[in-house]
């Protein structure tokens, strides 16, 4: 246990107004001061700081209490936790007694060493006269970083003609603290440099005493890069490169910009966007949100544009619930980092590409849906599975029924099946257990059963399989039942549509125009109205179908699955324009849809607006064809 003595010890060692001060800003009266509570939302300031009694109480929420209590319930630690990281903020060592205690160096004597080293490091850079040193500082000139910069960010260089272990135990430091540091590593007869001929960046703390180090070769060999271990005071799903640095203007800004990079984050600095920091060699955790969620009300992931940035954007999709801060991400164009963005394009440039920041979980989806095809049901029933992967995080949480209007409105699938498809979808390693699928991976179930608007299955249900080619890599393994009513329907009116097309070709050829702009539910029914506008004026029915046939192998089941025109009291003439109607008003349905669930993502200003101006245009020419459809 830690004993009495230590914690009052960390109790004398703090001081409770600049403690709060780091995330409120406080106004002083009198010998007292005051500010807007950071634990509930208030405009008026109802926070008050007694600096002589080290307390502070909130008068709106009734919270209250010393230096650890604040802490607590800032950082979401219990009290002894607490008592460590005020501890720690204060470089006090504190002995927390036998069963507990921990090994090795004391963590003050572990920073001092590292402390030591940024300094050598920083020499050996700044004045030293070898090769490698001149190559090292020409280095960071080709970056745009001259001797100001790499002063002022302790940049240094790890020269291997100079121990900087020998040179520390020299000083005092023993094998023990300098292992402990991760500044050396035992070799036979002795303790050889981590860390030689790589130009090196140093990681700070909260406070900003040197922590660990990220060394950088300056040519090709591997590892490129070469970072601190897990030690007693790193650990890099804790700490944040340059977080000392910005933490002020993170505060005073309202959101933080994370990057992947060190030479990212000193670019950023070196613009203006002194809210930059980077995580160190690792996905965003738990422990970063909650730090920057501290002092930001939003956060800003400016991710890689390939593969890699993806998949950390999916990683992060996980904290959207678990903090109060808003998540959102850029990805710049070109693939290009921040450093090589604002050397081609500079200041304003990267400032218009924040400003376009996108919330996390629609960039998250609409990245995904890139990559899918959606060109017909049962692979729009794949893509489901793939985007239920991602969403998998936030099954039990509050905001699911909003995600899963979004994705069901983009895929057409019903929203309750998109719900529990993403419910039952397990969390990275879960076991899992599929139905079992037929040939080519449909667990099929014609009839739908998802509520009295849906029509027979002979009439509404897709009674068909797709060809088997687009469907190799992707298999869906929930039923094509699961599609909304809204794209059964439009496969009805579809089909209804073909099969006409199929008996009278020639009088559908002036409609072309208009077909040209529907949205179809299924690519293969598209290629069929196609492949049957492309024959000549007077091709027999049979020739047409034998036309479709050629586009697409399924077509003889799809052309013959409606009986409208059979069973229609109207003439040919009406039937045919009814059945055009029918399927441009769908295919409009379809893009309403596909718009609202983009509003519903909470897309930007500018596209907000476009949306809204071509939903209202849809919904006037819709209800201009629902006017003028016959009367049954």
């Amino acid at each position: 246990m830690i004993t009495e003595e230590d914690k009052e010890r960390v109790r004398q060692a703090t001081d409770i107004v600049n403690l709060v001060s780091e995330t409120v800003v406080l106004r002083q009266r009198g010998g007292d001061f005051w500010g807007c509570c950071p634990f509930h939302h208030e405009k008026s300031p109802s926070f008050h700081v007694t600096p002589s009694t080290g307390l502070w109480h909130c008068f709106g929420c009734h919270s209250g209490g010393d230096v650890f209590d604040y802490v607590m319930k800032r950082e979401g630690l219990d009290f002894l936790d607490a008592v460590r990281f005020l501890a720690e903020r204060a470089h006090i060592d504190i002995e927390e007694g036998q069963g507990t205690a921990r090994r090795g160096p004391k963590r003050t004597r572990v920073i001092d060493a590292l402390e030591a080293a940024q300094a050598s490091f920083s020499t050996r850079l700044m004045r030293g006269r070898g090769d490698g040193a001149a190559a090292a500082r020409a280095y960071f000139a080709s970056r745009g970083f001259n001797s100001d910069i790499c002063s002022r960010w302790h940049l240094g260089y790890a020269d291997p003609s100079v121990s900087v272990v020998r040179e520390l135990q020299q000083v005092g430091f023993s094998r023990g603290e300098l292992e402990a540091a991760d500044l050396g590593v035992s070799r036979a007869g002795g303790l050889r440099d981590r860390f030689f001929d790589r130009v090196m960046f140093p990681i700070h703390d909260e406070q900003g005493r040197c922590i660990g180090f990220g060394g950088r070769v300056m040519g090709d060999a591997k590892p490129k890069y070469l970072n601190t271990r897990e030690t007693s005071v790193f650990h890099k799903s804790k700490h944040m490169f340059a977080f000392d640095y910005a933490k002020e203007s993170i505060a005073a800004r309202g959101f933080a910009i994370v990057t992947e990079g060190y030479m990212d984050v000193i670019s950023m600095h070196e613009a203006g966007f002194t809210n930059t920091v980077a995580a160190l060699g690792t996905a965003l955790s738990a422990d970063h949100i909650r730090t920057l969620s501290r002092f930001a009300k939003t956060i800003v992931c400016m991710f890689d544009g390939d593969a890699a940035g993806q998949h950390a954007a999916e990683a992060a999709v996980r904290y959207v619930e678990s903090t109060k801060a808003s998540l959102t991400c850029v990805v710049l164009p070109d693939n290009q980092d921040p450093d090589e963005f604002l050397k081609a394009h500079g200041r304003e440039a990267m400032e218009e590409q924040l400003r376009q920041a996108r919330p996390l979980i629609e960039f998250v989806v609409d990245k995904k849906l890139e990559t899918l095809d959606l060109s017909s049901p049962g692979l729009r029933i794949a893509a489901l599975e793939e985007i239920a992967k991602v969403l998998a995080p936030l099954k039990s949480s509050y905001l699911l029924d909003g995600y899963a209007q979004q994705v069901a409105g983009r895929l057409g699938i019903d929203v309750e099946v998109t719900k529990e498809k993403i419910r039952s979808t397990p969390v990275e390693g879960e076991e899992t257990g599929n139905a079992p699928a037929d040939d080519y991976g449909y667990e099929y179930a014609p009839s739908g059963g998802y509520g009295e608007e849906h029509a027979p299955a002979d009439d509404y249900g897709y009674d068909y399989v797709p060809e088997p080619e687009p469907m190799a890599q992707s298999q869906p393994s929930v039923s094509l039942g699961a599609l909304s009513a809204e794209d059964r329907t439009q496969i009805r009116a579809e089909r209804n549509l073909l099969a006409m097309m199929a008996d009278n070709i020639d009088l559908f050829r002036g409609y072309a125009d208009r077909i040209a702009t529907f949205a179809w539910a299924d690519s293969s029914h598209e290629a069929i109205a196609w492949s049957m506008l492309a024959t000549p004026v007077g091709t027999t029915p049979a020739d047409v179908v034998a036309a479709a046939t050629r586009a697409c192998p399924d077509a003889p089941k799809i052309l013959s699955a409606s009986s409208f025109s059979s069973t229609s009291a109207w003439d040919t003439q009406t039937n045919v324009e009814f059945v055009v109607n029918e399927a441009e008003i769908r295919s409009i349905d379809r893009r309403v849809s596909t718009l609202t669930a983009s509003l519903a993502g909470g897309a930007d200003p500018a596209r907000s607006r476009e949306a809204l101006q071509e939903l209202g245009q849809l919904r006037a020419r819709r209800g201009e064809l629902q006017a003028s459809q016959p009367l049954e």
